[in-house]
């Protein structure tokens, strides 16, 4: 299935310029990496975002947000923002900030 193009470019947007961005076709869409950590991405319609775990509850109780499941074992840490927790621009900037925080709170990954 495709994957929302607008959304990756809206991503891009916010993301250009940050240290070791990288872009990477994974899981039928589009991931976003910094120090090969994921921060976001695309799946389908919807963002995915990776956030610190001890922060994942607290943000999976707003509006559109659900589980990251792939294969049946949701993944703690990482969720899926529906279209409409996106949609403006204020919405997605707190989401991409949430994943690139975490991405850079990691150590880099070797390749």
């Amino acid at each position: 299935m495709a994957y929302d193009m607008e959304l990756v470019k809206r991503i891009r947007a916010r993301m250009e310029g940050l240290p070791t961005l990288e872009e990477k076709k994974m899981f039928g869409g589009v991931g976003f990496l910094l120090h090969g950590n994921m921060a976001c991405g695309v799946h389908k319609n919807s963002m995915i975002v990776r956030v610190a775990p001890e922060k994942h509850t607290e943000l999976m109780a707003r509006p559109h947000t659900r589980p990251f499941d792939m294969t049946g074992r949701p993944m703690k840490g990482w969720l899926v923002v529906d279209p409409e927790g996106c949609r403006s621009e204020e919405q997605l900037d707190a989401w991409v900030k949430e994943g690139v925080d975490f991405a850079l709170s990691l150590p880099p990954k070797e390749k």
